[in-house]
C-alpha cells in the first residue's frame, strides 16, 4: 500500500460480544451492512474531514461524547500505531532495445489538408 486510505465515517459496533472500530466512506450503506450481518450497538460518526484510521481514532477518543466504545478504539489505535509506514516504491530498471525497421513509406504533408478541413 503506497498511501494511507482516508475515511469520512468512523465508530464502533459489537458483533458476537466483541466490539471493534469501524471505518467507512458512506454512513448509510455501512450501517445497513452491519445491521444485516447482526451487529449491535452501532455507533458511527461522520468525521469533520477525511482522515486516516489513526487520525479518526484519535478524533473519536478526544470526543467521547459520541457514545463510541473507548476500549475498541484504544485497541485499534494500538494496532494502527504498531504498523510500519508504507515503503516507497522504487522505480524498476527498464531495458531499452534497439529495433531495426525498414520504412518504405514517404512522409505525407498534412498541414494543407488540415487547413482545408478547418476552413
Amino acid at each position: 500500500m503506497s498511501t494511507y486510505k482516508l475515511f469520512t465515517v468512523a465508530g464502533t459496533s459489537t458483533h458476537n460480544g466483541v466490539s471493534k472500530a469501524r471505518f467507512a466512506n458512506d454512513l448509510t450503506s455501512r450501517v445497513k451492512i452491519l445491521t444485516k450481518v447482526g451487529h449491535t450497538d452501532i455507533v458511527l460518526v461522520t468525521l469533520p474531514h477525511p482522515m486516516t484510521k489513526l487520525e479518526a481514532v484519535n478524533h473519536l477518543l478526544a470526543n467521547l461524547d459520541t457514545g463510541v466504545d473507548q476500549m475498541a478504539l484504544s485497541n485499534k489505535a494500538a494496532s494502527v500505531e504498531d504498523r510500519p509506514a508504507p515503503k516507497a516504491k522504487t522505480a524498476k530498471a527498464t531495458k531499452k532495445v534497439a529495433v531495426k525497421t525498414k520504412s518504405t513509406r514517404k512522409t505525407a504533408v498534412v498541414e494543407p489538408v488540415l487547413e482545408e478541413v478547418a476552413g
